[in-house]
């Protein structure tokens, strides 16, 4: 269990500020609005090489449609009752599969595949079935392969659970974010618990080894009392592990958050106070503290990697895998090759438009210098392991850009730090993204040019 710990107010004032998640580094806003295929092409090309054979590679593939809107969520989503339009989206994510296959110039060894979303289970299972079953007759699976996906508990059946099982997956990530009546119906999110406890268990009898729950703490009408009932009916079902995350307001990007009122929100310090109830409850409850929102059982192979030293973060949070190179396949998906991101066409008919005429269909990317990549290690380092060890020749930039961040953060009690490194203290374990802020260069740079929020508030 995890001690409770006194955060003042006027610290959880001062650092609720808008920083980002630290899923990448450079982060979305910054990098490049336009970089060439070929550019890509060889970035891509670089990395299999290097990465394929030692490895192998993780597949991301985004399925963006949802039959209604939940109006919290920030994801790239098409929202239709028309399921025809699986059948069209499945043949460009086909396309653009094969796009790639013909320049790998050997056989892809898949180490990791995602499906998400949108509603991943939107489609049906002869449809999700096909596209796998394409996908891996072109390549060859990893003998330590791991398939996961995310899922809705209203669709997500039976059949599709039997046949996903049977082409490898054994993880699944269940939308839960809130079990109270009144919060459901305010995001448009309607679910019994009952639903959830049907998913959960058909999941497990069909033969999945993990499964995983999504929370969201922050969301209107939320209280303690609600929180506190939604972790009670949650607990039971005893999901491997529960991401317990901060809803991220944001509605200048997700204008279906402009349907519900803002007055609802508990303001910074009634969520902080949410997120450490949950926190103890779920701790009090046998799941071990991972890290920013994430709690895992001690079996979990997410609490494994956190004790080893190993544990990972990308595009998909928390992981216990890196291949090097991961693959975003679908509308707006992000592809990460360590040395370079690409973001996909975020409309459908621009993604369309790009498979269908042969191209890949990528709207932006950032080519990662050896400063980018120094102080990305210093950023996952901070997150993962709640520290980390500074190199001597960053010192100069460090002392220009970090140390008067670091300064600050210290003075308030949240680290420890000197030439060396930093430490998060027990109080700073709340404050990590602000933490790992100070070695966003591009952040700290542009700090000045910015007069309107990229990013949601950390709290």
């Amino acid at each position: 269990m995890t001690t409770p710990v006194n955060i003042p107010p006027a610290l959880i004032s001062k650092y609720n500020r808008p920083v980002p998640r630290y899923t990448s580094y450079p982060t979305v806003p910054y990098w490049n609005k336009e970089i060439s295929r070929q550019q890509w092409r060889q970035q891509f090309n670089d990395a299999f090489a290097a990465r394929n054979q030692a490895d192998g590679i993780s597949l991301y593939i985004h399925l963006p449609f949802c039959e209604s809107l939940c109006t919290y969520c920030g994801c790239n989503k098409k929202i239709t009752t028309n399921h025809a339009v699986e059948e069209t989206y499945i043949e460009a994510l086909l396309q653009e599969w094969s796009l790639y296959t013909q320049q790998m110039g050997e056989r892809p060894i898949l180490r990791e595949i995602h499906l998400g979303g949108g509603t991943p289970t939107f489609f049906s299972p002869a449809r999700l079935s096909g596209l796998l079953e394409t996908i891996m007759a072109t390549a060859i699976i990893h003998p330590e392969a791991q398939f996961s996906l995310e899922g809705h508990p209203n669709n997500t059946t039976r059949e599709h659970l039997d046949q996903l099982f049977q082409l490898g997956f054994r993880r699944i990530s269940y939308g839960v974010q809130d079990l109270d009546p009144g919060v459901q119906h305010v995001i448009n999110r309607i679910q019994p618990f009952e639903k959830v406890q049907q998913a959960s268990c058909e999941a497990r009898a069909a033969g999945f080894t993990a499964v995983n729950f999504d929370l969201i703490y922050g969301l209107p009408l939320q209280t303690r009392s609600s929180i506190e009932q939604t972790i009670s009916q949650v607990v039971p079902l005893q999901p491997d592990r529960i991401a317990f995350y901060s809803y991220a307001h944001v509605p200048w990007t997700s204008r279906g958050q402009r349907l519900f009122s803002e007055a609802d929100l508990p303001g910074a310090a009634e969520k902080l106070a949410l997120y450490l109830l949950g926190q103890n409850l779920l701790t009090t409850a046998g799941y071990a503290d991972i890290g920013m929102d994430h709690f895992a059982l001690p079996q979990d192979e997410l609490f494994k990697a956190k004790a080893g030293g190993y544990l990972h973060r990308n595009f998909m949070g928390y992981t216990t895998q890196h291949s090097g190179l991961l693959l975003g396949l679908g509308v707006s998906a992000i592809s990460d090759l360590n040395s370079a991101f690409v973001q996909n066409n975020k409309t459908i008919h621009e993604y369309y438009t790009a498979v269908n005429n042969g191209n890949l269909a990528i709207m932006r990317g950032y080519i990662l210098n050896q400063e980018d990549l120094a102080f990305r290690q210093y950023i996952k380092e901070v997150a993962c392991k709640g520290g980390t060890h500074f190199h001597p020749e960053h010192l100069p930039i460090l002392k220009s850009l970090s140390f008067p961040i670091l300064e600050e953060l210290a003075e308030d009690g949240l680290l420890t730090f000197d030439q060396e490194g930093i430490q998060l203290t027990a109080m700073g374990h709340y404050f990590i993204r602000n933490a790992c802020s100070a070695f966003d260069l591009h952040l700290q740079r542009s700090r000045s040019f910015h007069t309107s929020p990229l990013f949601s508030k950390a709290i």
